[in-house]
């Protein structure tokens, strides 16, 4: 089982975000995939508080399933799936078997900063294919905002990511922005959180 600092941090403030995006829907059954699970933190913490979603993780590393499934065994929560491998670079038919407009939620936590541009393009691509109708995507990180990195230390992150490999690095909201727009998708919200990080929420359209 894994254990990430930055995820125990993040939880709490990501749960208000979820609870005040889907609060409406609350009456209804909802299915929510997380793309880049890793130590399975998030997903089972959220389970406990939003039963009325089931929820799928997926990551492209076995060490990272374990985890997840690690910690859905601890918590015994029934509204997480077994953990899938996907890779979102792939084209969406490629995403664990999910139909084409499955999805009510998708979440990408700390995953764009530490992929490639690809990357980036498939998430929206595969969000654009899987998402019902007026579903929604949350990406949450530290971004770029045309071109532009602050404070200092998320530009001191950014130069880090690039030399740990050059395709990392902080996104720009402006280039996700126009991906979600080719893809069906508009940013409906740009949410603040701690240590300089953002929500944003596409939904598709």
């Amino acid at each position: 089982m894994l254990v990430s600092p930055a995820a125990e941090r993040s939880q709490a403030s990501l749960l208000s975000v979820l609870q005040d995006m889907l609060e409406d829907q609350s009456n209804k059954k909802l299915f929510g995939l997380e793309l880049g699970s890793g130590t399975g933190q998030h997903v089972t913490h959220f389970a406990q508080e939003l039963p009325f979603i089931t929820w799928q993780p997926s990551d492209i590393t076995e060490e990272s399933r374990n985890s997840i499934q690690a910690y859905i065994d601890a918590t015994k929560v029934q509204s997480v799936l077994q953990p899938v491998f996907l890779d979102a670079r792939e084209p969406w038919e490629k995403w664990a078997g999910l139909p084409q407009s499955s999805c009510n939620v998708i979440i990408a936590i700390n995953l764009l900063q530490y992929s490639s541009f690809n990357t980036a393009e498939g998430v929206f691509k595969g969000s654009g294919q899987i998402l019902k109708q007026d579903g929604i995507l949350i990406t949450y990180g530290p971004y770029a905002i045309n071109g532009i990195i602050t404070p200092i230390c998320n530009e001191a992150l950014d130069q880090r990511l690039r030399e740990m490999n050059p395709e990392w690095g902080l996104p720009d909201i402006d280039v996700l922005r126009q991906l979600a727009f080719g893809n069906g998708l508009r940013l409906e919200r740009m949410i603040e959180m701690e240590e300089s990080n953002k929500c944003l929420v596409f939904r598709k359209v």
